[in-house]
């Protein structure tokens, strides 16, 4: 507000419904996602992120961190602080690749093999919270529509990821 500008000089706001809008939805829904998985993990003190960091590099042994980043739709800098707290867990070793030494290639130690074990029923339990609302059918058409979506804007996000491209 300018200073010679009375309060009443001020034109009111264009009223928006959130409650119309996808976007409110979708924010309180990670909200309310990243709150029941931390619930359900509690006792592993793993956030979703570090989960799935953890099941992406047990999924692909040696993974280097840019490639983890860009699967998991994280910007580099993000994803070093992760590894840095795995690593610091001893959860995660990271090693010079024989092809180049300034890649760093990460492999999950004993420790994280067995957490991934023993988290995979609460993780498992967090979706299903997630997801109760909805009949089963609508349950699988919500994650075909939310996987859609994702994957039709995906290289509008400030960290794209890789995950599910052909190629």
């Amino acid at each position: 507000m300018k200073q010679d500008e009375s309060p009443e000089a001020i034109e009111p706001v264009v009223p928006m419904d959130i409650d119309q809008q996808p976007g409110y939805y979708i924010r309180r829904l990670h909200q309310i996602s990243v709150a029941i998985f931390l619930q359900e993990t509690e006792a592993f003190g793993v956030t979703p992120v570090q989960y799935a960091a953890l099941q992406t590099v047990g999924s692909q042994p040696s993974i280097d961190q840019r490639t983890l980043a860009r699967t998991i739709g994280l910007d580099t800098s993000t994803i070093a602080g992760v590894i840095d707290r795995l690593e610091a867990r001893g959860l995660l070793v990271r090693s010079a690749s024989p092809e180049d030494r300034r890649v760093r290639q990460l492999t999950l130690t004993d420790a994280a093999r067995q957490l991934l074990a023993d988290i995979g029923p609460a993780m498992l339990k967090a979706q299903q919270v997630i997801l109760a609302p909805l009949a089963p059918h609508d349950q699988r058409e919500f994650t075909r529509m939310l996987r859609q979506l994702v994957t039709a804007n995906n290289e509008l996000s400030r960290a794209p990821s890789d995950a599910g491209r052909e190629g």
